[in-house]
């Protein structure tokens, strides 16, 4: 039977202050369970050098001060520690001083259990060093070490308590620059100090097998090497000819012999090859041949084998049959777990013959600066002498190129897509707190009805979860980032028969502005002129919005910063913010496209800005909603992104106040069939719903189901 649970929402456009200050106390409760779902008393739970102890029935209540961040550690004996991180805006956005966590499980200690970690892509070159835009340098060449370190420093909790902790190091190392590149477009080196910062965040492990390990041909690989060798850090994957390259790693953790295997899915075309062979260095070409070969001489000398994988498409939702089959016949062979990389976006997670294959990382520690590429997670596997018991992901924001915790919206967009990711293979992800749990597969336990059909015992897909929207006056669009990620949009129901809906997700990060500033690393994805940009302690629907002091002298452009290389060609699109003026301020709104063979800079600088829109805003004191419809160009283009021109219309001076500026990417049209157009991928991980018109307040109620 279905049980219904009403929450309601609020999407209005109001000034939010939250009722309690920095200065008072809010209570942070939950309750933690062991595998088998029963209560687990006496757990200590820390936060802010507080902690309290769980009760016998599991459950837990931790007072605190008002902070941004709430990172939670959860400790008992004969059990794995457990880190979770919070946003306070995610917790207490309903004005309340009290926030439940979901229901959190700890893993059993084993004498042989190992709990490993492993996250995607790592580099420190390029902005780190030189940031476009004016944006601060994260990396100095005088104190490169500690710059390295405070790089690493919030995904640190998170890797050092895992048994053993892997990456994919996407980089030569070098003091200076090795000599020639490769003849390819892209090519990296970073300094030694990102060894040193691996280290002290908990790594232990990093797979050479990639693209980038001969960017610098043999000085850069004898020179990454070298450095190598002369760090606690085990490798494999590549090396100066062809049977190093090929070799494993080995190590024995907790009394269990593990091999590591690394390799890159292809040869390059230039010569010489990225692949090394009998005449130079490079990384290990994972032919099938090869995989098969090498998986079988670690599995033989009975080591527990594991094997990361570079390869498939650039951005893409699903890994190329080329890699999938790699890597389930590197399992069928007798690898125990399979990690892949390349995408630079995360792909879903399959288990496989109860062996966990996870087809993107995505990126770790990466400068790119589009908005797709900044969603990633950490993965921890727990392998009981080779065989698959759990694993847990973190899910990761990749913050002005520092990775964190992700948290709010962030959260919820990574965990949504690698849920709908990993559901069309059969992969089941559930929640444990803010974190997602696969669980190693059991037999099926049924019973025989009445009628002698077979029905499934403990069947959760059945509950369904009822959600009330109310859309602000004049508004057409809602966001979903409340609805639980671990849950599917079942239904939609309208009151009003005239009204249609559709379907969209957002472009743009941080665009609630809410984490702005959160883990001392500010959003770098939109722009705005820095001498005349503020943050406010208010916002449209939240507790913070941006502030522009314009005057009349000059107009000022403010909007996406990077150019979007993901996204839907010739695609309906909304560009929706909330906005304040007591002054009269006209609005200009553009798309700006770069084109196939075009450079970033030129099309920065050369590439004309298309005219989508003029919106005149009224001077108020209330908050006005806008929404402006246009269509992502169709062909011809790589990349575009948008940006909004804002100048007075009368007076001196003004403060115009920026909330919630997102740009909504619609995957379906509209429709008035209750059951959603779930049909694609991407229209699978909704994060906006949009009416066909707009509704008075109240008058028309929106209801969505989840399941």
């Amino acid at each position: 039977m279905r049980q219904f649970i009403t929450i309601i929402i609020l999407i209005a456009a109001i000034v939010f202050q939250l009722n309690v200050s920095a200065n008072q106390t809010v209570n942070i409760t939950g309750s933690l369970l062991d595998e088998s779902q029963q209560p687990l008393s006496y757990v200590n739970i820390t936060l802010n050098n507080k902690s309290v102890t769980s009760d016998k029935q599991g459950r837990f209540v931790i007072p605190t001060k008002v902070k941004d961040i709430y990172q939670l550690s959860f400790v008992k004996k004969g059990y794995f520690k457990s880190i979770q991180t919070f946003s306070h805006y995610e917790l207490f956005s309903q004005e309340k001083a009290n926030a439940t966590i979901a229901d959190m499980t700890l893993v059993t200690k084993k004498a042989k259990r190992v709990m490993l970690a492993f996250g995607g892509d790592v580099m420190m070159d390029r902005r780190y060093y030189k940031p476009y835009f004016g944006d601060s340098v994260l990396i100095h060449p005088e104190t490169r070490l500690s710059d390295s370190k405070a790089i690493v420093e919030h995904i640190k909790p998170y890797m050092s308590i895992a048994d053993y902790a892997a990456v994919n190091l996407e980089t030569q190392i070098a003091e200076t620059k090795p000599g020639d590149r490769a003849p390819k477009s892209v090519t990296f080196y970073s300094r030694p100090e990102i060894l040193d910062a691996l280290v002290w965040a908990g790594v232990d492990y990093v797979s050479l097998g990639n693209n980038h390990t001969y960017d610098y041909l043999e000085p850069g690989m004898e020179a990454t090497m070298k450095f190598l060798q002369e760090s606690p850090l085990g490798f494999s994957g590549a090396g100066m000819n062809e049977r190093q390259a090929l070799q494993a790693h080995h190590d024995t953790i907790k009394g269990t012999e593990f091999s590591m295997l690394g390799y890159v899915g292809w040869e390059g075309s230039s010569d010489p090859t990225q692949t090394a062979n009998h005449k130079h260095g490079g990384a290990a070409y994972g032919s099938m041949t090869n995989i098969i070969n090498s998986v079988q001489q670690e599995v033989n000398q009975d080591r527990v084998t594991i094997v990361q994988y570079h390869g498939s498409q650039e951005y893409a939702n699903s890994p190329t049959g080329v890699t999938e089959q790699r890597l389930k016949s590197a399992l069928d062979n007798g690898a125990a777990l399979a990690i892949a990389h390349h995408p630079h976006v995360t792909q879903g997670l399959e288990l496989y013959d109860n062996k966990l294959i996870a087809y993107s990382m995505g990126n770790f520690i990466f400068d790119q600066n589009f908005s797709a590429t900044q969603h990633s997670f950490i993965l921890y596997v727990w392998l009981d002498e080779g065989k698959f018991h759990r694993a847990e992901i973190v899910p990761l924001y990749v913050k002005g190129y520092k990775p964190t915790p992700a948290t709010g919206a962030n959260r919820y967009t990574v965990m949504k897509r690698l849920t709908e990711l990993s559901k069309v293979r059969n992969t089941l992800i559930t929640q444990s707190g803010g974190h997602g749990v696969i669980n190693a597969k059991t037999p099926s336990v049924t019973v025989k009805s009445v009628n002698n059909t077979p029905a499934k015992i403990n069947d959760d897909t059945d509950t369904a979860v009822k959600h009330a929207l109310t859309f602000s006056q004049g508004s057409k669009i809602a966001s979903l980032y409340h609805l639980p990620w671990q849950q599917q949009l079942s239904e939609v129901l309208i009151e009003d028969e005239q009204v249609k809906y559709r379907l969209g997700k957002n472009l743009v990060n941080g665009s609630d502005f809410e984490s702005f500033s959160t883990f001392d690393s500010p959003e770098r994805g939109l722009f705005f002129d820095r001498s005349i940009m503020s943050l406010n302690n208010y916002g449209a629907s939240g507790d913070t919005s941006i502030a522009l002091a314009l005057n009349n002298k000059q107009s000022t452009s403010f909007g996406v910063k990077s150019f979007w290389r993901v996204y839907s060609a010739s695609r309906q699109v909304t560009i929706k913010a909330n906005y304040r003026s007591k002054k009269a301020v006209k609005l200009h709104y553009y798309w700006q496209g770069r084109k196939k063979r075009q450079k970033l800079f030129d099309a920065f600088e050369n590439s004309p800005k298309n005219l989508i829109k003029t919106v005149e805003l009224n001077g108020s004191a209330n908050w006005k909603s806008v929404e402006v419809d246009y269509n992502s160009p169709r062909i011809g283009y790589k990349s575009y992104r948008v940006l909004v021109e804002a100048e007075m219309v009368d007076g001196t001076i003004t403060q115009l106040d920026i909330d919630d500026f997102a740009v909504i990417e619609w995957h379906s049209a509209f429709t008035d069939n209750p059951v959603p157009p779930l049909f694609t991928l991407d229209s699978r991980q909704p994060a906006y719903l949009g009416l066909s018109k707009a509704s008075k307040m109240n008058d028309s109620e929106v209801i969505v189901i989840t399941k």
